[in-house]
């Protein structure tokens, strides 16, 4: 008989910081799915040779509040890191990132599930730069691009936009401490929550300005030593994160099942055929040659800076959903349903202060009749 398998997920949250500008120059942000492309790029954000970058003040924070409303460690001195591999919408050839000395680590957030409630520990926030995006064209498109050629063959071609590049990115990396899809998916929904109550992300997904990254591994029932992982890239909304990170649980479990063994590797996920894919095998730390930034001096963080951004941060959804339970005498649903968003609980704490109905009474319309005339309305 086949051993039962636990599965494993720790994931990767990249999450866009809403900037006026970008990370490293004074190029604006803007929205890449409506503007024109390469229109916000200068000599910086292009990776022209001679130019030199800048850290964006607001960037850091903005990473600073969600480091604390995850109750992380602040480093007083972190330092950015040259991450070295190439992809045609990076155009320097490599990354700014941060490795080994992150702005904050050692957080947690705290979640709640059909099980109970679970910690979930952080490893490390970190800021950083993102890439550009690419646009592949092929078919009628490709032909009609190609008419300018010597003999008119029809070519694949893809089409670089560097509006994106450089804008600020948070990494949000946990601890492999989640072992369903549920945990993992509530997981990522509490981190988007805390990005919106935090004001520095919209946490609107279908422009893709939170991607997940799961490294997923499975391992038999009562196990400890954790199995081989594969890292599922680029998931952009939390149904392609359920049904990515289920898909390779099942697969590695028959790999084991059947006397195999799971290669390390990092796959993409196709929504249409509903599987992932091999990308490439998994890279480890040395493979990106990681070295300090020449370019940029360490980061250092004033304490009272940071006591500035800690008490400047709202009453955050853990701590609102504890006392919409305790004050008003909420559901734990009505409660966690109120709480997703900030403008949605704030709303109703003030619709609670008149006498005329009571608060379950109020949250029950809320999330019952009111969500759905909202859903109706788009």
């Amino acid at each position: 008989m086949s051993p039962a398998y636990e599965p494993v997920i720790g994931l990767e949250v990249h999450a866009e910081l809403q900037t006026q500008s970008k990370m490293f120059c004074t190029c604006r942000v803007i929205d890449p799915t409506d503007a024109e492309p390469n229109t916000a790029v200068c000599p910086v954000c292009a990776g022209m040779p001679g130019t030199l970058p800048v850290v964006n003040r607001m960037a850091v924070e903005f990473a600073l509040r969600v480091a604390l409303a995850l109750e992380c460690t602040i480093n007083e001195t972190s330092v950015f890191a040259r991450k070295n591999y190439f992809y045609p919408d990076l155009p320097k050839g490599y990354q700014i990132t941060q490795y080994e000395q992150p702005l904050a680590e050692h957080g947690r957030l705290i979640i709640h599930t059909s099980t109970g409630e679970r910690t979930i520990r952080v490893r490390r926030v970190h800021l950083e730069e993102d890439t550009g995006k690419l646009t592949h064209m092929s078919g009628a498109t490709a032909v009609a691009m190609a008419e300018g050629s010597p003999d008119n063959t029809e070519r694949p071609y893809t089409l670089v936009d560097l509006n994106r590049a450089g804008v600020p990115l948070l990494e949000i990396v946990s601890e492999p401490d989640m072992h369903s899809i549920e945990e993992a998916r509530v997981y990522a929904e509490g981190l988007r929550e805390i990005l919106r109550y935090v004001e520095v992300n919209s946490g609107d997904m279908e422009k893709g300005v939170i991607r997940f990254e799961a490294n997923v591994s499975v391992r038999p029932v009562g196990e400890l030593e954790l199995g081989k992982r594969v890292e599922i890239k680029n998931l952009n909304s939390f149904r392609a994160l359920e049904r990515a990170t289920a898909f390779e649980i099942e697969r590695q479990s028959k790999v084991l099942s059947d006397g195999g063994h799971v290669d390390q590797e990092t796959l993409g996920w196709d929504d249409i055929k509903e599987q992932t894919y091999s990308q490439r095998s998994k890279e480890e730390a040395h493979d990106y040659r990681y070295f300090p930034e020449p370019d940029l001096p360490p980061l250092v963080v004033d304490p009272a800076w940071i006591d500035r951004v800690r008490l400047g941060l709202p009453e955050l959804p853990h701590a609102k959903y504890k006392r919409f339970v305790s004050e008003y005498g909420l559901t734990e649903y009505a409660a966690s349903r109120l709480v997703e968003s900030r403008r949605v609980a704030d709303y109703f704490e003030q619709a609670a202060g008149s006498d005329s109905v009571s608060a379950r009474s109020l949250a029950n319309w809320i999330v019952g009749e009111l969500f759905a005339l909202a859903n109706l309305a788009g």
